[in-house]
């Protein structure tokens, strides 16, 4: 009775977010060619290409950017140790549609998540026909995980997290969740924390098992892009870059780059669609705007006597940044609650500052904490003294850094072991997993 009225609440309110669902999508773009996959319907070629696989995929789930890279790291893993395996890979945006392009291979297929509706699922369950269903994090829809394990499919979640506002949801819908987490084969949690979360919400004890965070091994660096976005910035000195900033954070980070005035400051916002909003703030403090959207880059930049702030509003360029930057604050968690991806720039050896917000990366923030490889500031008077700081000694600053990247050198190998364990369950083998 309650999946009953789950599909009826569910049908009941589609209606009205879609105005929202539209706008976003034609604000962000990319979803139009592909909308059909939304309610299952697929192009002939891409039914044709599920119809071709030697072997059923592996269906692997994913929607912002660090979920995709998580995934993505998994099946390069996965690959390696199973040469001739086959992924469906799904995401819900756009931008998880552009990082997961590169991720697949020709032997793989590259879909939109349907809508969580017993139609649209059954559908596209049996179109795939998945051997095993990856999902990452925090995405769990309740008919897919429901109707997959009604047939059968060994349902996995890997670096799964609770965030502090999720949990005392989940605890209240106990009554619901129990039924949705008891579908998992297993629960790969982040941390002890998460694990108790997943429990007490209803994931039975004996399927969740603690073990890491995946994103350390995520990190890769990318000389290429680094020497990219080298050239972009025509070989800057005393790079300052805000990494995924929200709104609010560009303006902070503009107001600390009037105060140091020998640091060349990049700002990356998190969601482009933003960037003009970001670029009128620029020029509102009496800085110029190089805009990589627009092609522009410091080569092209008429002098005018006035600093230069970078814009890079463009997919796929963080890692070359984090790489030439010589101080990094990551954003989502000064202004806003949960924080981007601190792991990156501390891989690339870089001093690295957060705000007060970080609870979608706690496990990782304990560590780094732990070895003092970041600093974690309160508001943005401490961000602006820490960083001011660091451009007048560089040599903590530097040392910093050194310690951020022995911080996540020390704790990779999560992935092999979690796809390991994955396909020790999925063939049926004993052992301890």
């Amino acid at each position: 009775m309650k999946w009953l009225f789950y599909n009826l609440a569910f049908a009941a309110v589609f209606p009205f977010l879609l105005p929202g669902f539209l706008l976003r999508m034609c604000r962000r773009g990319g979803y139009s060619k592909r909308m059909g996959d939304r309610f299952a319907v697929y192009p002939p070629d891409v039914i044709n290409r599920f119809r071709a696989m030697r072997k059923r995929p592996v269906w692997v789930h994913a929607v912002s950017v660090g979920e995709v890279q998580v995934a993505g790291q998994l099946m390069r893993e996965w690959r390696r140790v199973e040469p001739d395996v086959s992924f469906c890979f799904s995401t819900t945006s756009s931008t998880g549609w552009k990082i997961a392009e590169p991720l697949v291979t020709d032997a793989d297929v590259l879909i939109y998540n349907p809508l969580d509706f017993p139609n649209f699922v059954k559908s596209a369950l049996a179109t795939v026909r998945p051997r095993a269903v990856v999902l990452t994090e925090s995405e769990i829809w309740p008919v897919f995980v429901r109707r997959a394990r009604r047939l059968g499919i060994p349902l996995f979640l890997i670096n799964a997290r609770v965030s502090d506002r999720s949990a005392p949801r989940y605890a209240k819908a106990k009554f619901l969740f129990r039924d949705v987490f008891g579908c998992f084969t297993r629960m790969f949690a982040q941390s002890d924390l998460d694990a108790s979360r997943l429990v007490a919400a209803g994931a039975p004890e004996s399927r969740v098992k603690v073990t890491g965070s995946f994103k350390f091994d995520v990190a890769r660096r990318n000389p290429d892009k680094e020497r990219e976005m080298r050239e972009w910035t025509g070989g800057a000195r005393n790079v300052l870059l805000g990494g995924s900033t929200w709104p609010g954070e560009d303006e902070a980070m503009l107001r600390i780059a009037e105060r140091v005035p020998n640091a060349t400051l990049v700002i990356a916002p998190r969601h482009f669609e933003k960037a003009d909003a970001v670029e009128a703030n620029i020029r509102k403090h009496g800085f110029d705007c190089v805009r990589r959207s627009r092609g522009e880059s410091a080569a092209s930049a008429a002098p005018s006597g006035r600093r230069t702030v970078f814009l890079a509003d463009t997919t796929g360029e963080l890692m070359g940044l984090y790489g030439i930057a010589d101080a990094v604050f990551v954003g989502k968690s000064l202004c806003e609650h949960g924080s981007q991806n601190m792991i990156e720039p501390c891989l690339c050896g870089k001093p690295t500052v957060v705000g007060p917000f970080t609870e979608n990366f706690r496990p990782v923030m304990s560590d780094l904490l732990s070895s003092d490889a970041i600093v974690q500031v309160k508001d943005e008077d401490e961000l602006s003294d820490t960083i001011a700081g660091w451009f007048a000694n560089p040599s903590e600053a530097s040392a910093l850094g050194a310690r951020a990247a022995s911080a996540v050198a020390s704790r990779v190998g999560v992935v092999p072991s979690c796809v390991g364990r994955i396909r020790s369950l999925i063939d049926g083998m004993q052992g301890p997993v």
